[in-house]
């Protein structure tokens, strides 16, 4: 710390100090298996954030017209993905933030009764990382509690809204127990978190933001945000990723949003790409507690 007590520049950083930083929530030892079960060769986790109302409404912005693109994820997305999922026999995890899951209790029952997995997702869709010291503590295990309820089980999993991972992040999930977390993105494969060196045993289920449809379809009127690729462009990236790594033999990961992939010009490329997935040898289809239970059990952790 500089003697004024201002906050030091970045360049003035002590070699312990950025050591720490970078210490926080670090990835440990890969958690890829050498085969998925029954002798697959990939495994493909499908999910679905399903934040419906809560992003205008974590914005402070009571716009009916913004309002009403959420309204979209129940009304529409949701029942179009649980549509394509059943006839592809497939189950995938839904995250939800809990004021989601408090507007729609009977789709989040229908979609864990249909054997889907519920994942913790915030309680309205808050940046972490702006949040006053304990907020997001207490967001956390009220959302837990809210799922729970609504879906019958507890929650294993968590993805932070926007991924946005805070410092304190880690030590709530450990509080809570967790299996994995889905929000940081040190590698394409499983892998286990550590905690300044430490490793915690919870199994990192990484995204990426090119796995994610809000990155090519997002749409904010008033503001530079548009959807300027086609379906057929996003869904080729998607086959690539797929394709990389079933060659590999890792994990596909996937990230989508029912008001964004549910519309009807978008949810025909995801047909498309399960078609294409499950046409090649040795694909696993998991839920990403399925996947994280896998690689930890395999692992020994």
């Amino acid at each position: 710390m500089p003697a004024n007590g201002t906050k030091p520049q970045p360049w003035e950083l002590a070699e312990p100090e950025w050591r720490r930083i970078t210490g926080r929530a670090r990835a440990g030892r890969n958690l890829r298996p050498h085969a998925w079960p029954g002798g697959a060769r990939c495994c493909v986790a499908l999910s679905f954030d399903a934040d419906h109302e809560t992003i205008p409404l974590r914005d402070g912005d009571d716009s009916p017209m913004r309002i009403s693109q959420g309204q979209y994820g129940n009304r529409q997305g949701v029942p179009r993905i649980r549509a394509l999922l059943s006839r592809h026999g497939i189950r995938a995890s839904f995250f939800y933030p809990a004021v989601s899951a408090l507007l729609y209790p009977e789709e989040v029952r229908a979609v864990a009764d249909e054997g889907h997995e519920i994942g913790l997702h915030s309680w309205i869709h808050e940046a972490n990382t702006t949040l006053p010291p304990g907020a997001e503590r207490d967001l956390t295990l009220r959302a837990a509690d809210v799922l729970e309820r609504l879906a019958g089980r507890r929650c294993c999993g968590i993805r932070t809204a926007s991924w946005d991972f805070s410092v304190e992040t880690l030590g709530i999930i450990r509080e809570l127990g967790l299996l994995y977390d889905s929000s940081l993105m040190a590698d394409d494969d499983p892998y286990e978190l550590t905690d300044q060196g430490e490793p915690t045993g919870i199994v990192e289920l990484p995204p990426e933001w090119i796995r994610d449809d809000a990155v090519y379809f997002n749409m904010r009127y008033g503001s530079a945000l548009r959807p300027y690729t086609p379906p057929s462009a996003v869904e080729e990236i998607f086959r690539a990723e797929f394709d990389g790594a079933h060659a590999e033999g890792g994990l596909f990961l996937l990230t989508m949003h029912p008001h964004i992939i549910g519309h009807r010009s978008r949810i025909g490329l995801l047909d498309r790409l399960v078609r294409h997935m499950r046409d090649q040898d040795g694909v696993w289809f998991a839920t990403h507690a399925e996947a994280a239970k896998y690689c930890r059990d395999e692992a020994g952790l």
